[in-house]
């Protein structure tokens, strides 16, 4: 009497030609460096697959840091600049978002999935670049990167991020990040958590008068959260420091 496993083995034999065949054709097809990478990769052991990877990704970060440095050079971000962008997004929730064509109307909803570059058009790429390069020239620019920010008193800023969301926010420095757990009862019943894994990212960061850092860093935070991370709520909050630890 026949068994699972012999069954198993039967089906496998008589797909095996099949298999072999359409590999071949397809392997045909593909490009010569990539099909000697994955050679390589099949050749090396565990251990030096996590190390070529590990490797691998920093130089990616390391040329996305740089373009975003060279990014944020041209913006030349000063108070003026700062004021008009704060005037030109601060209202841009996710309803005017789809109007304006970045992004499709049935993306995920909010309180569900991170979106990816697939939920965004082009010009919803483009904001969504525009958000992150000046985040980070309130957060960490100076005269290095052409930000002109006549800063008068340091603040703490933290953020709360579910633990898978925050590839969104990897393109800060100097930031600290802790573990946290949270509990969101939404009235909708979309994104119910109880002890979610959550991760604190804690920046300090150079205010101006006025406050318009500040300001500026929400409505960044605001398009950041409605073009990828896609939460119901981002939890961000922003404190004065009367002392800090920072010695140069």
């Amino acid at each position: 009497m026949d068994t699972i496993e012999t069954i198993v083995r039967a089906i496998q034999r008589e797909l095996t030609p099949q298999f072999e065949e359409r590999l071949r054709a397809y392997l045909q097809e593909q490009d010569k460096e990539w099909l000697i990478e994955q050679i390589v990769r099949l050749t090396l052991d565990a251990h030096s697959l996590r190390d070529m990877d590990r490797r691998a990704i920093r130089a990616h970060k390391e040329r996305q840091r740089a373009e975003r440095i060279e990014r944020v050079r041209d913006l030349a971000l000063d108070e003026a600049k700062l004021r008009a962008f704060v005037a030109r997004y601060r209202r841009h929730d996710r309803a005017r978002l789809v109007r304006a064509g970045c992004l499709p109307p049935h993306a995920p909803r909010k309180g569900t999935a991170l979106l990816g570059p697939q939920h965004r058009t082009e010009r919803g790429r483009r904001l969504l670049n525009r958000a992150k390069d000046t985040l980070f020239a309130l957060l960490f620019g100076d005269e290095t990167t052409n930000t002109r920010l006549a800063r008068v008193q340091r603040e703490l800023l933290t953020v709360t991020l579910p633990l898978n969301k925050t590839s969104a926010l990897d393109f800060m420095k100097a930031t600290t990040e802790l573990g946290a757990y949270g509990t969101w009862q939404d009235p909708q019943s979309v994104s119910n958590d109880e002890r979610a894994d959550n991760t604190l990212i804690i920046v300090e960061y150079g205010e101006i008068a006025g406050e318009w850092v500040g300001h500026g860093i929400v409505t960044a935070l605001a398009l950041i959260n409605n073009l990828e991370v896609n939460e119901q709520v981002l939890y961000a909050r922003m404190e004065n420091v009367e002392e800090s630890t920072l010695i140069q």
